[in-house]
């Protein structure tokens, strides 16, 4: 069995533009909620920074009906996460999805398991997640799934509407109204952490910019 809901609203634009300018490393100086493990990696390199939609869908094992469907109803702007329900071994995303998924203007995805195809997936540009590479691919077993239901991708937990960011250093997922408020507190630490570094250029100690020596010396 399918259980099918509704795409969910596409971003505000103000949310996309503010985040496209964070780090995931910036918010993980503060939050710790929402980041997927680490071992999922950007199939790019270099990664290319993305904020995108979050779309939902939940396959298992040796199956990939759902995800072919579910590319067709893709959207611009919109970002595929991708349960593999616990399986590490079939990968789902490969060339023919990579086409599709760039096709209708998705912003990326992420797959909770291996991916296959990665000269063309680079050679596509198509930021694409996964938690490695595989050989063994899925087929149209028609097992059922789910798609744009709460999923867990990366031990996070993601509604559908979600933000996802994701860039060099991993993915993040967060709540979409708390998004502003998130990409307004990681943009003045990074301008913060610019005048910073021009201090350090000019001779200033870290230590001593960041308070780290007064702790150091208050207990030697």
């Amino acid at each position: 069995m399918y259980t099918i809901n509704d795409m969910p609203l596409p971003l505000d634009p103000r949310i996309v533009e503010a985040l496209g300018q964070v780090e995931t490393a910036t918010v993980g100086h503060w939050r710790l909620m929402g980041f997927v493990d680490p071992t999922i990696q950007s199939i790019l390199r270099p990664a290319r920074r993305v904020v995108g939609t979050a779309v939902t869908v939940a396959i298992p094992s040796s199956d990939s009906t759902l995800l072919h469907h579910a590319v067709g109803l893709v959207r611009p702007g919109d970002f595929l996460v991708i349960d593999r329900l616990g399986d590490d071994r079939h990968a789902c995303w490969g060339g023919g999805v990579t086409v599709a998924a760039k096709a209708a203007g998705a912003a990326g995805a992420v797959v909770d398991g291996p991916c296959t195809d990665t000269e063309e997936i680079e050679a596509s540009s198509f930021p694409l997640w996964a938690r490695g590479v595989s050989p063994i691919t899925t087929r149209l077993h028609d097992l059922g799934g789910g798609l744009n239901v709460p999923v867990s991708c990366g031990g996070v937990a993601v509604m559908p509407g979600d933000v996802v960011l994701a860039d060099a250093s991993g993915v993040l997922v967060l709540p979409r109204n708390e998004a502003l408020l998130i990409a307004e507190r990681a943009l003045a630490i990074q301008r913060r952490s610019v005048d910073r570094e021009a201090a350090i250029a000019r001779g200033a100690k870290l230590g001593e910019l960041s308070g780290a020596s007064s702790k150091v010396l208050a207990r030697a």
